[in-house]
């Protein structure tokens, strides 16, 4: 199914024993799609994960920590956090966060303290939850010696995208493009009566619309997909992300790069 909202999803507590982020998880072939929220005044340990993660914030604010350069980021600003690098997401006491949460699929969902080893094999959340659940801590020994966390050396890892999501639109196509090791964000604001031609999809991608409402085909499937919906695009399936007179539309999405391809089918 390429059409999906959120609050019509489950939610699943990501890292227990590490972080207070819950939500729902869409699983692609390539990468997980994700909507997290936190409560006010809660967040995260520092913690780290093999995987890349790409963080946008779409309500609240973001007390942020990459490497050492730690920021109050606000919706509209998107955070690139690289394979190993530590970080943490704070929920400031002003509210409620929700942020797009976008992990490629080298490793799961599940966060590793700062000063814990990378465990033989990628625990899942499912696996992680229960056992929190039984009253056992679902991590590795404390052993800072033998953790693989990122700390020096990061670059900038903030990216001011828009000064706020409900900024008016553009005059023009107004898109760019972000691209990581295994993953690239995009952002696009499409005009008014804008069409978009069918063409053939050459990575997986998933959009999540944050205004507006576009007319979205994915092979013989077609919907008008408000804001907060999700559409996703498989590798391969033919696509086409339009507007109707009178309406705008701008989306955040993430699409897979020819190296996590790469990675993924090697094995």
């Amino acid at each position: 199914m390429p059409f999906y909202r959120f609050e019509d999803l489950g939610e699943k507590k990501l890292t227990p024993h590490l972080s207070s982020a819950r939500g729902p998880i869409i699983e692609g072939e390539y990468f997980y799609f994700c909507m997290v929220s936190k409560d006010p005044g809660t967040g995260s340990d520092l913690h780290y994960h093999p995987n890349e993660l790409m963080i946008f914030p779409v309500a609240g604010k973001i007390h942020a920590l990459v490497g050492k350069d730690r920021r109050i980021v606000h919706p509209g600003t998107f955070i690139h956090i690289p394979p190993y690098a530590r970080h943490q997401m704070l929920a400031t006491e002003d509210g409620q966060m929700d942020y797009l949460y976008v992990k490629d699929r080298t490793w799961t969902v599940v966060g590793i303290a700062e000063d814990e080893a990378v465990p033989d094999s990628a625990p899942s959340v499912e696996e992680v939850n229960k056992e929190f659940d039984e009253g056992k801590y679902p991590g590795q020994e404390k052993e800072p010696e033998k953790s693989e966390a990122i700390i020096e050396g990061l670059q900038n890892s903030y990216y001011p995208i828009i000064d706020s999501l409900d900024a008016p639109p553009f005059s023009a196509l107004n898109y760019q493009w972000i691209e990581g090791e295994r993953l690239a964000f995009g952002f696009f604001d499409l005009l008014e009566a804008y069409e978009e031609p069918s063409r053939e999809n050459d990575h997986e991608q998933f959009i999540y619309v944050i205004r507006g409402e576009v007319e979205a085909q994915v092979d013989d499937e077609r919907e008008a997909v408000a804001a907060g919906g999700v559409v996703h695009i498989p590798r391969g399936s033919y696509r086409s992300i339009s507007t109707q007179k009178g309406k705008f539309a701008r989306y955040a999405t993430v699409r897979a790069t020819n190296r996590l391809e790469e990675i993924l089918e090697k094995g």
